[in-house]
């Protein structure tokens, strides 16, 4: 019997998976036995077989808006660190939730500037264990994701919690959105990186394994994006329903009537007062609302059509019937993919769609900048370059703060309390040339009030006060007089 090892008996263009050992990740090879212990396994990458050459364009396109996105948010994160709060209306909010968004398009940008290999060998993918560079961009990629979701879910909280509760969310939340907007994205890339893993899949980019994905991190990621949708359009609802009460609400009471309604509640708030109180809420915090929006709209388009993917090939790995009519096309084309790239099309999930997941992914650093950043930014870098040492200035500085900084207070012409005198500053004034100029109102100038003034309260003298018509100048007495159009103009 001839021997038959460092052979490849398997059909081109599939491998024999014997002539490799156990290193990269295994359990991404795509091999079917064929009879007894030969196992042919497809050449590495996979996507190189089941979709066109233009899919690896795609892919590097998306790679560079996701470049130009990274640069958007750090646009807006040295603004929001660097100029005043006048200049960038910034929010810990807004801060944190591009910070998420940042982490993410560093998972697509790491590829780009590493270009790592994506094959251990000839059938075996690459993964976090094997190539740090598929770690780091996976693990980005996770990462940034839970945060981006996580902060949408507290920007819709927050709005939810001011439109529809007239809660004034402080201290106590922000505290309870920076435990929960890191910690469970924390918790939830170490559940993936320990119980699943990743590797490179489809793409450049390394994404979670198929082991314990769903559990892991696909099913926790639906669920916040999920209440985050109700959550959002709950509140939309409630504003269409103070929007049609305000408009029954005709009473003449509500519309200009300034009395203090004594709580900020529902009950004493007229559908009126409710509709103009949502109506600030809603022009404020839009543009928070439509990225929010975006964000998870792509996260959930994300997660559906990977999941799609990955249970696809599991189940052609699994069972060989699945790709039977694929595979017999490549043996019989010599492997020439064009000829059964129709074949193929059946088995995975449209080049169109994965490439528009790929792009909308890529493209949410640069949505951010369009709708959180603000025009005053640039007006603001402007004002900075042009004037460095005069341009940063104290964001709020009390009035009262102010006067310790003063040397001498009594400079400010002041009425003192037990007097009605007005103080003076003691020192003379000097001239422009230094010379001291002569002081000619003395050293203290003071007011005496007259005997007839009520600046200052004065108790009645005598028992009776009496009316002189020659002191104060008025017209004399009549009996005739109507007291009432005294007050008259």
């Amino acid at each position: 019997m001839a021997n038959v090892t460092g052979i490849n008996l398997c059909p081109a263009p599939f491998i024999d998976s014997t002539l490799f050992g156990s290193g990269g990740y295994v359990s991404g090879r795509l091999c079917q036995k064929i009879s007894g212990t030969i196992e042919c396994c497809l050449p590495c990458p996979m996507t190189d077989w089941v979709y066109p050459d233009s899919f690896t364009t795609i892919g590097t396109v998306a790679n560079w808006i996701a470049t130009v996105s990274v640069i958007c948010c750090v646009f807006l994160l040295v603004s929001w660190a660097t100029l005043p709060v006048e200049k960038t209306n910034r929010h810990y909010l807004s801060i944190c939730f591009t910070l998420g968004v940042l982490i993410m398009n560093l998972g697509f940008v790491i590829p780009l500037a590493a270009e790592p290999d994506q094959c251990f060998d000839a059938i075996t993918p690459n993964d976090m264990h094997t190539l740090s560079v598929c770690g780091a961009s996976g693990a980005m990629l996770i990462l940034g994701g839970w945060c981006a979701v996580m902060w949408a879910f507290l920007r819709s909280l927050s709005l939810h919690l001011q439109i529809c509760w007239q809660v004034l969310v402080g201290r106590n939340f922000m505290i309870f959105a920076q435990a929960a907007g890191w910690g469970i994205p924390t918790i939830g890339i170490i559940l993936a990186l320990v119980f699943s893993g990743v590797s490179f899949r489809f793409g450049a980019t390394c994404h979670i394994n198929h082991k314990n994905s769903l559990a892991d991190l696909w099913i926790p990621l639906l669920i916040f994006a999920s209440i985050t949708v109700v959550t959002t359009f709950t509140t939309f609802g409630y504003c269409i329903k103070v929007y049609l009460a305000s408009l029954n609400d005709n009473a003449a009471s509500t519309e200009g009537s300034s009395l203090p309604t004594y709580s900020n509640s529902v009950i004493t708030m007229s559908p009126r007062q409710a509709y103009r109180r949502v109506r600030r809420v809603i022009a404020l915090q839009w543009r928070g609302i439509a990225i929010v929006l975006i964000i998870i709209a792509d996260v959930i388009f994300f997660s559906v059509v990977f999941v799609f993917q990955d249970n696809i090939v599991q189940s052609i790995a699994d069972d060989p019937k699945v790709a039977q009519k694929w595979i017999v096309c490549l043996i019989g084309a010599q492997g020439d993919k064009t000829k059964c790239l129709d074949d193929a099309g059946s088995l995975v999930v449209s080049e169109a769609t994965v490439s528009a997941v790929l792009v909308l992914l890529s493209l949410n650093g640069i949505w951010i900048l369009f709708l959180l950043g603000r025009w005053t930014m640039f007006t603001g870098w402007v004002d900075l370059v042009k004037s460095p040492f005069n341009s940063r200035k104290k964001e709020f500085v009390s009035v009262d703060a102010r006067y310790d900084n003063q040397k001498d207070t009594r400079s400010y012409e002041m009425l003192s309390r037990d007097t009605s005198a007005v103080v003076t500053p003691l020192d003379p004034v000097k001239s422009a040339a230094g010379n001291q100029a002569p002081d000619y109102f003395g050293e203290t100038a003071r007011y005496n009030a007259p005997a007839r003034s009520y600046s200052n309260p004065r108790p009645p003298q005598g028992s009776r006060p009496e009316w002189n018509a020659q002191q104060t100048y008025a017209a004399p007495q009549g009996r005739d007089m109507n007291p009432l159009a005294m007050n008259r103009i």
